[in-house]
């Protein structure tokens, strides 16, 4: 009997402990459901209230003239929430008045589902399912929005340009991809960031702050009006506006007079850093990235051999030709390798030593540093890299060759300069390292010769070519080149207001400039000579696979200098060709505002004209 009422105790606390442990699960369970877990709390919520996002306006751009160059205009999206209308709407109803085929309907909705794709999905949420209506499309299907429940119209803005320059200064906007989602958690699927130009750069600044508007809605999903009279809802605040440091009619110009050409023309004001025009040939009209023919076009754009996408003023590498000269002589004059007056070599049609020939047009000889940059002697400057390299000042070739870079460095050459537009390339300045392992380590002045005349394994930017311009402009200094001038209601970033000098001081620069007023008035740049203003200038003819690159980099005036400017025509031939018109065309337009009838009638005509490329590919 004892051992009876024993196994009964027993059996009691295992059942208490069987239904304690039950009731326990029944509470965590219920815990998670209510606190942890969102999908009921979404789901509760979407019954009876619907959260729709305010998109704010971005910011208008404008010229440094206050032309509007980008601005709004009214899009409707229409939004789908899954848990609402997968499974109850009329499918085939809906493609019919959308004007789209059941593949693309069943392809959308699982691009949504998507997790990968789009990492903010849930199907308790407005997802976005067609973009970019337009008025008349929207009208249309407003009428019929109440046959398909779980569909809405959201209304936001898109970008409309009111010119047909500057696309690749401007950029443009399209539709966040999975990484954007996954950098930045103010997108969700269906948001719009800037892809390209100042809209990347400056998206932060254009976007502005999303709002919420909270709606309460019936057992049917009806709207009944706004949740609690709005108290919980939050305006947009809109983007901040943008002033280009762009001169638009000089843009228009630059664009005019590369028509047919490969290249680019950039022009910097010296004693702000601002650039006043950015032109990249060829170009498109930003119109064609607007809408939904957006992807289609921007694939066929990235199919054109000519690679009209390529901005080629801050991408393309090319070798700087003569122009490069100026930064020799600096370098020669700061470092005592010569003399501003004493030094003269002498040119034989070129620079000869042994059987290395680099040859060179014919002019007087021997030559001072002056007259050498009026005639872009090939031979002085050879000379003058050779003695450099060869110079007892410094302990082996190597030094001397690592105080060359870091006077180029210095000079805004092998690095990014900082441009506010996203794809700048660093360009291409040789180092001792880089030397010693293509010769391994057997080389001298004469095996590197070449890149004292701007040729070899140097390249630039048209970018840097315009900011040594400036630079020289500027007696020894440049300030960061940069496309936007001001930023609304907020100060400009230092880093674009700050003076980077070089290694050479000032007073070199003089001989220098005067050398290239010298070309202006009787070398190698007389086209650009006129009695408005004083002109400096350098040419450049840069050899290459085929026919000849032509440059020309040049400031105006020679003091208190208002413009400096680079242009670079592929297959141009001489610099005096195409560089130095095209340069005194862009100088004069804004120096004076305008062109004169004679200089109006050269910009026809030189707009005319078309350089042959063949079957173009690089």
């Amino acid at each position: 009997m004892a051992d009876k009422d024993f196994h009964l105790e027993k059996r009691k606390y295992v059942l208490g402990g069987v239904a304690f442990v039950v009731i326990l699960i029944y509470i965590l369970r219920l815990f998670s459901l209510q606190y942890m877990n969102e999908d009921y709390k979404k789901n509760a919520d979407s019954n009876a209230l619907l959260k729709r996002i305010q998109y704010p306006a971005r910011g208008a751009i404008s010229d440094r003239n206050g032309k509007l160059l980008v601005y709004n205009q009214p899009s409707y999206d229409i939004m789908i929430v899954m848990n609402e209308a997968v499974g109850i709407v009329d499918s085939v109803d809906l493609c019919s008045s959308l004007g789209i085929t059941m593949d693309w309907y069943h392809k959308r909705l699982d691009e949504i589902r998507d997790k990968k794709k789009n990492p903010g999905y849930s199907r308790y949420t407005q997802q976005i399912f067609m973009s970019q209506l337009s008025a008349e499309e929207f009208s249309s299907f407003q009428e019929k929005l109440f046959r398909f429940p779980g569909f809405y119209i959201q209304k936001r803005s898109i970008r409309q340009y009111g010119c047909e320059q500057a696309a690749h200064i401007l950029g443009d906007v399209g539709e966040v991809n999975p990484d954007d989602l996954e950098r930045d958690s103010f997108y969700q699927s269906g948001d719009y960031i800037g892809k390209q130009g100042v809209e990347r750069t400056y998206e932060e600044k254009l976007r502005g702050v999303k709002g919420t508007e909270i709606l309460l809605r019936d057992a049917r999903g009806r709207i009944k009006g706004s949740y609690m009279g709005g108290k919980l809802d939050q305006a947009p605040i809109p983007g901040k506006n943008l002033t280009l440091s762009i001169d638009m009619e000089l843009q228009d110009l630059g664009e005019r007079l590369m028509k047919g050409k490969l290249g680019s023309i950039v022009a910097i004001e010296p004693s702000t850093g601002e650039v006043l025009c950015l032109v990249s040939s060829p170009s498109y009209d930003p119109h064609l990235m607007t809408g939904r023919q957006r992807g289609k076009n921007s694939v066929e754009l990235s199919k054109d051999p000519m690679k009209p996408l390529m901005n080629r003023s801050i991408a393309g590498r090319y070798p700087p030709g003569s122009t490069f000269k100026t930064s020799q002589a600096l370098t020669f004059l700061q470092e005592g390798i010569i003399s501003p007056t004493g030094t003269a070599y002498p040119c034989s049609r070129g620079f000869h030593y042994g059987s290395l020939t680099v040859g060179c047009h014919g002019h007087g000889a021997p030559l001072p540093l002056i007259p050498a940059i009026a005639t872009s002697c090939n031979g002085y400057f050879c000379w003058g890299l050779y003695h450099m390299m060869g110079s007892h000042k410094y302990k082996d070739v190597q030094e001397a060759m690592t105080t060359w870079k870091d006077y180029m460095v210095s000079m805004g050459f092998g690095y990014p300069l900082g441009i506010d537009l996203p794809g700048e390339n660093r360009g291409m300045i040789p180092n001792a390292d880089y030397y010693d392992k293509a010769y391994k380590k057997s080389w001298n002045g004469l095996t590197i010769i070449s890149i004292a005349i701007g040729q070899g394994e140097v390249c630039l930017t048209p970018l840097q070519i315009a900011n040594l311009g400036a630079t020289i402009a500027n007696r020894g200094y440049y300030i960061t080149p940069h496309v936007v001038k001001e930023v609304q209601g907020e100060p400009l970033d230092p880093k674009y207001t700050e003076k980077h000098y070089t290694m050479v001081n000032s007073q070199n620069y003089n001989y220098v400039v005067e050398g290239m007023r010298r070309a202006v008035t009787g070398g190698t740049c007389r086209s650009a000579n006129t009695t408005m203003y004083e002109v400096c200038g350098k040419t450049g003819t840069a050899q290459n696979r085929g026919h000849d690159h032509s440059a020309f980099m040049g400031f105006a005036p020679k003091e208190n200098p208002k413009i400096a400017v680079a242009v670079y025509v592929e297959n141009g031939g001489f610099g005096a060709t195409f560089g130095v018109p095209i340069g005194a065309l862009i100088m004069e337009k804004f120096i004076n505002g305008k062109l004169s009838e004679a200089s109006e009638a050269r910009a026809r005509e030189f707009e005319n004209r078309r350089i042959s490329y063949g079957d173009y590919a690089r």
